[in-house]
């Protein structure tokens, strides 16, 4: 009986020796696959780039229009979306993207800069508004945006409750067969002399992407700056302005005045 259970317990610890044998085997084996594969060259790896894509570089312009402003780029955050649709200006078919902004979003940001460092105007102190005008000309020229510019200051004016001249107003109605009429550019028509205190203006510079626009407010006798406002308005927002005759420099009708 004795022999038998020695027997039995020699042929367990000679199995557990082989198991114990086999698995440090495979384990060996498996390290060194292991080592194998890290030391194997990676040629054949597929690697993807996480990182972000390469922007254009600073001093090509093109490349960096083409990449912010190309068709389907998100371009929301700068005031339109990323669709194409047409627009028809009468004469013929405006493409362009569908805006979120227009020219009086961007006077109404700039209205509330000049309100913030305004000095000596109130609201017993009336303004008139000009049209802006061409930075590069003799300051006779304008355009069509410098035309909106000066309607939508008007308006952000008003809405700060600062009283606002129109000189433009005449002291009848013109009734003619094009329409009947109130304002005037004709100076013949209008009076010579208005309640003015002071006088909102500015100018008009072309820039890379769009128009740079510089506005202020001056006293009309003394001639003081007191209120100034900058901004940056994108190609795309001026562009949508679209002119009622066929007579435009570069998307934007040129006007020279008298």
């Amino acid at each position: 009986m004795k022999q038998a259970l020695i027997l039995v317990g020699l042929g367990v610890l000679l199995s557990g020796c082989s198991s114990t044998a086999s698995f440090t085997n495979w384990f060996e084996s498996e390290e060194t696959q292991m080592e194998a594969t890290t030391d194997a060259p990676q040629q054949d790896m597929q690697v993807v780039n996480v990182t972000s894509p390469k922007q254009p570089h600073q001093g090509d312009a093109m490349s960096t229009m083409e990449s912010y402003y190309k068709p389907g780029a998100d371009n929301r955050h700068f005031g339109a979306l990323d669709s194409q649709p047409e627009f028809s200006n009468g004469q013929g078919v405006y493409n362009g993207r569908l805006l979120t902004k227009h020219v009086g979003d961007y006077v109404q940001s700039m209205t509330q800069d000049l309100v913030a460092n305004m000095e000596h105007v109130t609201d017993k102190t009336a303004v008139g508004v000009t049209h802006f005008a061409l930075l590069d000309s003799d300051l006779g020229q304008t355009n069509l945006l410098g035309y909106q510019l000066a309607e939508s200051f008007m308006h952000e004016l008003h809405k700060f409750r600062i009283p606002v001249i129109d000189y433009k107003a005449t002291e009848y109605i013109r009734v003619t067969d094009a329409g009947d009429f109130f304002l005037t550019r004709d100076f013949l028509e209008l009076s010579n002399t208005a309640p003015i205190d002071y006088i909102l203006t500015g100018t008009l510079t072309r820039h890379q992407g769009g128009y740079l626009v510089n506005a202020r407010i001056l006293g009309l006798k003394t001639k003081a700056v007191v209120a100034t406002a900058q901004s940056m308005l994108p190609f795309f927002v001026v562009d949508a302005l679209l002119p009622s005759q066929d007579s435009s420099q570069d998307g934007v009708r040129v006007i020279e005045g008298d």
